[in-house]
């Protein structure tokens, strides 16, 4: 890998590329999901490429492709080199300032325990079958919905300036949700966050400390007991304390889209 990264950087500044970066990425993301006791999604995706952009007289040319060997590699840093040079020639150009050269170099894993894709995938699987048995013992609940995902990433990055670094990140995610129904309403309870599942950088230790299906019977429980919770009382000026994901929802929505705009 590190040699084909040479040979496009190499190749650029033969081309006469002021500056030229190269990233290579492989990809494994897996995804397993179960509804009302049975398992709906089981899916290994793999993907592999690599990009490199060039700078040409202020102007940035880019490249990608997924076939990783000398003559793709060549022929992509050509392509990229051809068209910062096209895009040189448009007038009205403003100036590119890199800033201080980027030199580093080094190696960074995400620190984990289990490797969440060494856990067998019937583990996982029977991880969400007794955390959904856990919430059809609840009186009420109709969908009942969990999920678990695991990915790695390894990436690569060198640039002209002298830089190579070595990165793998792992990811995993779970999470479970209850659906009641009552007449006229429907609510639904999730853990251990809203929209799916809680994701983070980390092992399979994660999930462990999650313990989906010892939290299960309460969310089922809890998704019940919102159908039949008393309304917020209005027109009283009062205290109120939010949760940390309600919380963080809030700051996300009042806040960082606000700031967007």
């Amino acid at each position: 890998m590190k040699e084909l990264m040479l040979r496009a950087l190499d190749l650029a500044e033969v081309r006469g590329a002021q500056y030229a970066d190269v990233r290579i990425v492989e990809t494994t993301n897996q995804q397993i999901a179960a509804k009302d006791g049975v398992v709906t999604t089981l899916t290994v995706d793999e993907s592999r490429g690599f990009g490199i952009r060039v700078l040409f007289e202020g102007a940035w040319g880019f490249a990608s492709s997924q076939t990783l060997s000398g003559s793709e590699v060549d022929r992509m840093t050509d392509l990229a080199c051809q068209i910062a040079r096209a895009s040189a020639l448009v007038p009205g150009k403003s100036l590119i300032s890199l800033g201080p050269p980027i030199s580093s170099q080094g190696m960074y894993q995400t620190p984990l325990q289990i490797d969440p894709l060494a856990v067998p995938i019937e583990d996982k699987v029977a991880m969400l079958l007794e955390a959904d048995r856990e919430m059809g013992r609840v009186e009420g609940v109709k969908v009942r919905r969990g999920n678990v995902v695991a990915i790695r990433e390894h990436k690569l990055f060198a640039n002209s300036q002298g830089a190579f670094t070595d990165q793998l990140i792992y990811e995993v995610g779970a999470g479970i949700s209850a659906l009641a129904v009552s007449e006229g309403d429907v609510q639904v309870r999730s853990y251990p966050n809203s929209h799916s599942r809680q994701q983070v950088t980390g092992g399979w230790e994660m999930v462990q400390q999650w313990d989906l299906p010892g939290n299960a019977g309460r969310v089922a429980t809890e998704a019940v007991q919102l159908l039949n919770a008393e309304a917020c009382p209005r027109d009283v000026t009062t205290t109120v304390i939010l949760g940390g994901t309600q919380l963080a929802l809030q700051i996300h929505e009042s806040c960082g889209h606000p700031i967007e705009l």
